[in-house]
């Protein structure tokens, strides 16, 4: 069992910046991958980035650009770096962590960009 916890989340105003973090609760190296998500209101969960172990990392075409998702292996910790927010990126976040056919979530952290 993996645990996941997002902070960071917050208002913002539109083109202005936040920088999400999830901390696991074991090496983030054992890990197949680690992704962000999000769900807007009335809207499916869409993938947002996802970082995988060998280091490729693949974003939304919606935020390619505009966000970047790191690592810190000595603090087992994964971050989103959101810059440029649009109206379009308020919605919950939620960290992703899968291995061996398991996968894992958080409990999300809201978003909200004010136009």
């Amino acid at each position: 069992q993996v645990q996941l916890v997002e902070s960071g989340g917050g208002l913002v105003q539109a083109g202005g910046s936040l920088r999400l973090s999830c901390a696991a609760s074991e090496r983030i190296y054992r890990l197949a991958h680690m992704a962000w998500y999000r769900q807007a209101p009335g809207k499916l969960r869409e993938l947002v980035a996802v970082k995988t172990s060998d280091g490729a990392t693949n974003y939304a075409d919606s935020v390619n650009g505009r966000f970047t998702v790191s690592r810190n292996y000595a603090k087992n910790m994964v971050y989103l770096q959101m810059n440029s927010l649009k109206p379009d990126d308020t919605a919950v976040y939620y960290c992703n962590a899968a291995r061996s056919g398991n996968s894992w979530w958080g409990q999300g952290t809201q978003v909200t960009v004010s136009s």
